[in-house]
């Protein structure tokens, strides 16, 4: 555990946190990013209407996982170009990244690998999920299949796969539960695993496909 560990460790506990995460949120805007942290952070499943953000959106969320509690700190990264120059310094500190494509445009995975150079240069070996958004698979046809998805995931060594929504958004939970699972493990804080059908190894899972 390196020095700035323990003092987010410290930092935490004296704001009653066991661990204080933060974890980006990346993609190309309308992709979906803004679903995750309505659903996740305000149970606004299914909300109609979705707006750009402008540069980075923060959003907090305060979650119990083995008896530890734990601040999930979403940062919400503008998708739109003239804001890229931003991300390095986003990505300093980051403990953790979600990179959102729609799965209703090809075009949406061009930046996958900028994203994921940017993240491993400048945030070290973080775990890094992929998330296939199919909102709107309601009026376009999908471009881009699950199994291509996972493809991407496993070709960039990526931590995980997931698709959004499903139903009652619980694989949005499912998968930030598994990712600070995974971000405890690396600051050599082991959770309690529960083990499921998503994990696709036996024991401690590396990769996470829900």
């Amino acid at each position: 555990m390196n020095l700035y560990f323990l003092n987010e460790l410290h930092n935490a506990k004296m704001a009653s946190y066991d661990f204080t995460f933060k974890i980006l949120l990346l993609g190309d805007d309308l992709s979906g990013k803004q679903y995750i942290t309505d659903d996740y952070c305000y149970n606004l499943f299914n909300r109609p209407e979705r707006r750009l953000s402008i540069g980075v959106d923060f959003h907090v969320k305060t979650i119990r996982i083995d008896n530890r509690i734990i601040k999930i700190q979403l940062w919400h990264v503008g998708g739109q170009e003239r804001f890229r120059f931003l991300l390095p310094t986003y990505c300093l500190q980051a403990h953790a990244a979600m990179i959102i494509y729609d799965t209703s445009n090809f075009n949406s995975l061009d930046n996958l690998a900028e994203y994921i150079n940017i993240i491993r240069k400048k945030a070290g070996a973080i775990p890094i999920m992929l998330i296939g958004s199919n909102l709107h698979l309601s009026n376009k046809k999908r471009e881009v299949s699950r199994e291509q998805g996972i493809l991407m995931a496993e070709k960039y060594k990526l931590s995980g796969y997931i698709e959004i929504p499903s139903q009652n958004g619980q694989n949005i939970r499912d998968a930030l539960e598994a990712l600070t699972r995974l971000m405890l493990e690396k600051i050599g804080a082991p959770s309690i695993q529960k083990h499921t059908p998503s994990d696709r190894r036996k024991g401690p899972p590396r990769v996470i496909y829900l």
